[in-house]
Formats: structure tokens, C-alpha cells, sequence
């Protein structure tokens, strides 16, 4: 019989919606009730349409009816130059920026452009499943360096330029990062800036969350840090204005002129097949990028995510033989189990399913190469969360 599926899906997947998901979802249809702390997606837990969204989304209706410029509609992109540019970023332009259906499809894009069969990508362990899994598809091969636990989860920088060889293509940074929720010091991301330099890699900085940062700390952009280099900014609207079904993102392409030529060509020709990014979710970037207010309310002390995380994190500190490194921002918190041994956490996590009803993603299903540790999505209400962060505690001191 005819092999039907290409041998590059043997490698392909994602534990965020893994086989744990759908037996979340068999659990469902017998009529038991799930908690599923598995994606990030606001919206499942009460998080609504932005006012300003919304008034966009009415007075921009007629107009979203057609195929957009394929890079993107040219209003929603002087929003994103102008935003950027606020972040200090210099040295790209109008044509420089590229709006996608998400930051997924952005990553597919980048990666169908830029990476050519055997190209070495390193990527962060751990690391969201989506930058994994799209060089994988490109044929590149992704090549993990260590984010230290231990210096507040940033990158090891030792263990960084151990892993370049003449194959090393571009380094992926995730800041605040999925699904650790730190967010990297300056210092280090100096100091990932000088490997780049001197060994000629693109820089992928994934800044989806650079806007749900807690306790005063600042953003800083990569491409701020480094404008002599080719740097790769991701951003979007998914999680700071809980847009997520809008699947709204984009690229910003900044460095050297004659690179930027090079990738705008080939990232061209990609957007160009697809036509275009979805329409209505364009007419909306302005508007958000201008409602400031929305994001800061949530992360605010008295805002749902502060108190989210706040409950979150005093729960845990009442787990014994449980350990966590406080999230600076982003949705996420990925604590470690000090007390006895997993041989499988993707087990670990069925079980604890099973038992109380609680769906959580292992660390493993982050590329994190000890089974110790599980990711909390942090979007339930408070209260919902310090009982489910309960449930995980009485599970681990009963089975471990």
C-alpha cells in the first residue's frame, strides 16, 4: 500500500493539543467537567472584545471585503512602523513588515522563506511547540540551547556558542518567554546580539507578550538592542487584546538594507501565494495598537491576570516539593516537581487528567529534556485557579 503521509509529520506535533487534549475532550462528551490550563486562549475563560475593537470592527465591515496588499493593508502597517519605532526599533520601513493570519502562519512564512534543508536554527529549550515544529517542516533542523532555571530561566550563553557550527543559520529568542514567563535581561540579550555578530546569524525574536509584562519591568526590543544586525521581530494581538480567533500578527524585518532586500523578495513571493492576511482582522490593528489601556488594566495590581497570577503563585508556594520561578509576564508559569520521580510526564499528566479533571501540558511537551516539569496557563479567574493549582499539589503528594 501507498505510504500517504510525508515522513516529515513523523516528528510533527504539539502536547498542547496532543493526545492528553482529546481525552480532555472524550471526558467532556461523557459529561465531565474539565479545567483545561492548556492554551493560552483568553477568550475561553470570560476575557472580552476590546471596546476599540469593537468600534473598528463595525466602521471597518464594508471595507474588509476584499484581498488586502498582500504584505498587508497599509493603514494597519503604519500602526505597527509607528509602534515599533516607539520601541526604539530603527533601520526598516513600510515594506519591511508583514501582517499574517497569526503568529503562526508569520513563523510558517518565515520559515518556508528562509530555511533550506539541513539550515541549523537554535531555539530555546524550553520553547513553544510552533517554532519547533515550523523548522522541522522546512526541512531545517532545530538545535536546542539551555535557558538556565537557575539564573531566573535566560538563555546559557556558554551553551549557545557551544552549539554554532558553519550550519547555524539564525538563533530564536521567545521574551517574555512561552512557556517559562520570564522575561530576559538586557545583559543577556546583549550578549546573544555579540554571538549573532560574530558568527553572521539572523536573529527570530518572538514578542508576542511584550506587552503583558508584571511589576514595573520593561520590554525591551531585540532590534533596539542590535540595529547593525538582521533581526526578526514577531508580534500580534492574540494575548494582549485577547484577540486570539482574530488570528491577527505580524513581522517586522529590520537591519541591513540589502539583507532586508533579500528576505522582503522571498517573504514576497510567500505572501503573494497566499494571497493575503484576513481583512477584517487588519482593520482592527490601528485601533488596538492605540488602546493602550486594555492591556495595562489586565496586569495591573486589582487587573484579572495580576490577581490570576497572584493566586497562582501562593497556591504554589503551599505544594510541598514543588518549585517555580515567579513569571515576569506573559500568561504562563512552568514550575518544577522536587518531590520523587517521573519516568513520563506526559503520563503524569493523563493521570493527573484522569483523577482530577485538570489538563496541564508536561515539559517535555516544551522540548525541556527532564520530565520535572508542567506549564499552568494562568487565564482562569482566581478562585478557579487556586483550586485547580490545589487539585495539582493533593494529586503530586499523593502519587509521588
Amino acid at each position: 500500500m501507498m505510504e500517504v503521509a510525508a515522513k516529515r509529520m513523523e516528528n510533527i506535533g504539539s502536547d498542547i493539543r496532543g493526545k492528553n487534549f482529546w481525552a480532555a475532550l472524550d471526558l467532556e462528551k461523557q459529561g465531565q467537567k474539565v479545567l483545561k490550563l492548556n492554551t493560552g486562549n483568553p477568550a475561553a475563560f470570560g476575557f472580552k472584545t476590546p471596546e476599540s475593537v469593537r468600534e473598528a470592527l463595525i466602521k471597518n465591515l464594508d471595507r474588509a471585503l476584499g484581498y488586502s496588499d498582500v504584505r498587508g493593508m497599509i493603514d494597519a502597517r503604519e500602526a505597527i512602523f509607528a509602534y515599533h519605532k516607539g520601541k526604539g526599533v530603527e533601520n526598516f520601513g513600510m515594506d519591511d513588515i508583514f501582517i499574517g493570519n497569526g503568529v503562526s502562519e508569520i513563523a510558517s512564512m518565515i520559515a518556508t522563506a528562509l530555511f533550506d534543508k539541513g539550515d541549523e536554527i537554535l531555539v530555546p529549550s524550553p520553547c513553544y511547540s510552533l517554532w519547533s515544529n515550523e523548522i522541522l517542516l522546512s526541512d531545517a533542523v532545530p538545535v536546542y540551547y539551555t535557558c538556565d532555571e537557575s539564573n531566573h530561566w535566560n538563555p546559557d550563553i556558554d551553551h549557545i556558542k557551544s552549539l554554532i557550527t558553519p550550519k547555524t543559520k539564525a538563533i530564536l529568542l521567545i521574551n517574555p518567554n512561552n512557556p517559562t514567563g520570564v522575561l530576559y535581561s538586557n545583559e543577556i540579550l546583549l550578549e546573544i546580539a555579540e554571538i549573532a555578530r560574530q558568527n553572521d546569524m539572523m536573529i527570530l525574536s518572538d514578542e508576542i507578550y511584550d506587552r503583558l509584562v508584571f511589576d514595573g519591568l520593561e520590554h525591551t526590543a531585540m532590534a533596539k538592542l542590535a540595529p547593525d544586525l538582521t533581526v526578526l521581530t514577531m508580534n500580534g494581538l492574540s494575548k494582549s487584546h485577547c484577540l486570539c480567533g482574530y488570528r491577527c500578527g505580524w513581522v517586522v524585518v529590520s537591519g541591513p538594507e540589502a539583507v532586508r532586500s533579500e528576505i522582503n523578495a522571498a517573504m514576497l513571493k510567500v505572501a503573494s501565494i497566499r494571497l493575503g492576511a484576513n481583512s477584517i482582522m487588519q482593520t482592527t490593528i490601528p485601533a488596538a495598537l492605540a488602546d493602550t489601556e486594555y492591556s495595562k488594566s489586565m496586569i495591573m495590581p486589582g487587573g484579572r491576570l495580576y490577581e490570576q497570577r497572584k493566586a497562582t503563585c501562593e497556591e504554589l508556594d503551599k505544594i510541598d516539593g514543588v518549585s517555580y520561578v515567579k513569571n515576569d509576564g506573559s500568561l504562563y508559569v512552568f514550575p518544577k516537581i522536587e518531590k520523587g520521580v517521573i519516568e513520563n510526564d506526559k503520563q503524569f499528566a493523563y493521570d493527573l487528567l484522569m483523577d482530577k479533571h485538570v489538563l496541564i501540558v508536561p515539559g517535555s511537551g516544551f522540548k525541556w529534556p527532564t520530565h520535572d516539569h508542567f506549564r499552568i496557563v494562568m487565564l482562569p479567574e482566581a478562585d478557579i485557579l487556586r483550586k485547580a493549582v490545589s487539585e495539582i499539589g493533593d494529586f503530586i503528594t499523593k502519587t509521588l
